[in-house]
Formats: structure tokens, sequence, C-alpha cells
């Protein structure tokens, strides 16, 4: 069983909410982080973990926020918003995850999971903001695992998950993914069992990641499991 801090943003609710919840079960001491202090308040009581209030657009609200929390071993840097503002979209979701992975490196974290998007790559997009900020994401996650050298970064896509920010903008018949999957892959890359797998893109529907870890290598050679150009 884990023995370490786990703190998830957007831990309030959905899918950052259902990830909390599957951390705890696993045994790691939750921290839920978001701006609504009730949301973050119930799944805190819930989990047994505690609640931080934070935005993590905010450079000061972050690091008064992990200087509360103190060490940090695991990041689920979830947190982020779509169908907004171009500019806010960006600070949520790119700088918000930049600024909370440098407060929790600077906190000893050994481990970090990134919420991305296959928005990030599909084609048929027409939401500049955030399929532009996911794609950012992607590759932040992938070169900051990198540059550092003994911290494994993931990216992960949930899938399209049935969340209060998806479901007034998509239909009901639409393929969504189950919920349970995206908990699901952030507990297995949360045990370092699957840490050769760092900066790849992972599907938590369409990938299993004990046949990635088994392909691990080949993986690697071959360049999968990337946002790339190919000619």
């Amino acid at each position: 069983m884990p023995d370490g801090v786990a703190v998830v943003t957007g831990g309030g609710r959905g899918i950052g909410a259902n990830v909390a919840r599957a951390l705890a079960g696993d045994g790691w001491s939750l921290v839920v982080t978001a701006r609504s202090r009730d949301e973050i308040d119930a799944v805190a009581e819930e989990t047994g973990g505690r609640a931080v209030e934070m935005d993590v657009a905010s450079r000061e609200s972050v690091e008064r926020g992990f200087d509360e929390i103190g060490r940090v071993d695991l990041l689920v840097a979830n947190a982020g918003i779509g169908h907004a503002d171009f500019w806010r979209t960006f600070e949520v979701n790119v700088l918000g995850v930049h600024l909370c992975c440098q407060a929790a490196l600077a906190r000893g974290c050994s481990r970090i999971v990134i919420t991305g998007s296959g928005a990030a790559y599909l084609p048929g997009a027409s939401d500049t903001a955030y399929t532009s900020s996911k794609a950012a994401v992607c590759r932040y996650a992938e070169t900051l695992n990198n540059q550092l050298d003994d911290v494994p970064v993931f990216v992960i896509s949930p899938g399209l998950v049935r969340t209060a920010m998806t479901e007034e903008h998509v239909p009901d018949d639409a393929p969504w993914t189950p919920a349970e999957l995206a908990p699901e892959l952030v507990r297995k890359l949360a045990t370092g069992r699957y840490d050769a797998l760092a900066g790849r893109y992972i599907h938590a529907e369409h990938d299993d990641v004990d046949d990635l870890l088994s392909r691990a290598e080949e993986i690697r050679s071959d360049d999968l499991n990337a946002i790339r150009l190919r000619r």
C-alpha cells in the first residue's frame, strides 16, 4: 500500500474527485484542491483527506496552497476548464499545470500524472482554446519528463467522460467513456510499476497499460504513444 501524500488538483468533482477516491482506496493520504471550497470539503471528508482551496492559475494561490500542504509525493495535475475565454483557458489548463508541477517538485514530489485529452490531436475540432491548451499540456508533460532525471511524468487522456463540463456540450448518444477507467489508470501509474511508460500519452479507454508495459522497449524505440508529425 502506498505511504505518501497525493495531491489532486481539480479534485472537487468529476474526474478529479473520482481519482481522489481511487487513490484513497489504495492507501494514499489525499489532498484535494480546487476553487470551490464546499466541493473539496465534501471529497476530503469522504476520502479521509484534506481540502486546500487553490486557484491553479494564480502563482500566489498555488504557492500558498502548497505551503499549507507541505511534502508532496504524487501530483495529479487534473484541474482544467473548457468552453471559456481563450486566455483564461490557457491560464488554467497550461500555466496551472506548470505552476503546480513546479510547486510540487520543490516539495519533494517523485511522480506526476497530468490530465491531457484526445482533443490535442483528434481532427475536426473547432474549439481553438481547449484543443490548443491540451496540445500544449501533452508536449509539456513529455518534455518535463525528459528534463527530469528521476521523476516520472505521465500524461493521460480520460476519454470522453460524462461530467458537468462535458454534458452541457456533448450529445447524450456520444461514445462516453466509463467514468471508472481514468481513476483506475491513475491508481496504476501511481504505484511506480509503469514508470517505463513515463512521457508517453496513455488513453484510459483505448490503452491497456499492462500491454504497453510489456512492449515498453518497442514503444520507445519506435516512438509510439506520442504526438508526432509523420511524413
